[in-house]
């Protein structure tokens, strides 16, 4: 499994929320962080990786009492029954939350399988089979700008790039589509 832990590694292919709420979760970053640990251990998971924006200590675990980073968004990896998963959630403002908010799916689908009803929980769990896609890059790499680009350079390099690779131009038809991806990504991440 190829995920980091810092900074974030977004899935690629899931869309990002544009208007963060607050949520009711009362929890802290270090009870969040335990208890999902926790739950995963509980589910058999394997090689889990947590990627957030919050810095490392020396043990590879994030920090329990940082700031909250501007993009509180979560993403946790792990190997569960020889496949690998992912769970992200960027949808309340802050980091502990969204990994509130993963704890309590994993919970819950937990107890699908607890409930006997485990052919439930594998079919639930084909919704979360893909990794971040390796093939195709990060966004702002691919349109070879920089995360926090203005729009403007962002969509210049976009226009810059599919022209290069459009193949009514001679260019190649799968760079054309990568590029038409991170374009894709990019607005769904866009303020």
């Amino acid at each position: 499994m190829s995920a980091t832990a810092y900074p974030l590694q977004w899935p690629s292919d899931w869309p990002r929320t544009r208007h963060r709420e607050r949520s009711r979760f009362d929890t802290t970053f270090a009870k969040a962080r335990d208890g999902l640990a926790d739950e995963l251990e509980r589910m058999g998971a394997r090689h889990v990786v947590l990627s957030t924006n919050i810095e490392l200590r020396l043990d590879g675990q994030p920090y329990a009492n940082r700031a909250q980073p501007g993009d509180p968004g979560v993403a946790v990896y792990f190997e569960y029954k020889k496949q690998p998963r992912t769970f992200a959630c960027d949808r309340w403002d802050r980091i502990e939350d969204n990994i509130q908010a993963i704890r309590k799916t994993i919970e819950a689908l937990r107890g699908i399988e607890r409930w006997g009803a485990s052919d439930m929980m594998e079919r639930a769990f084909t919704g979360f089979t893909a990794l971040p896609d390796q093939t195709h890059g990060a966004w702002w790499a691919v349109l070879g700008v920089d995360r926090d680009a203005s729009p403007a350079l962002v969509e210049s390099m976009y226009r810059q790039k599919r022209s290069k690779t459009h193949p009514d131009k001679g260019g190649d038809e799968a760079e054309f589509d990568r590029v038409q991806k991170a374009w894709n990504a990019y607005l769904r991440e866009a303020p």
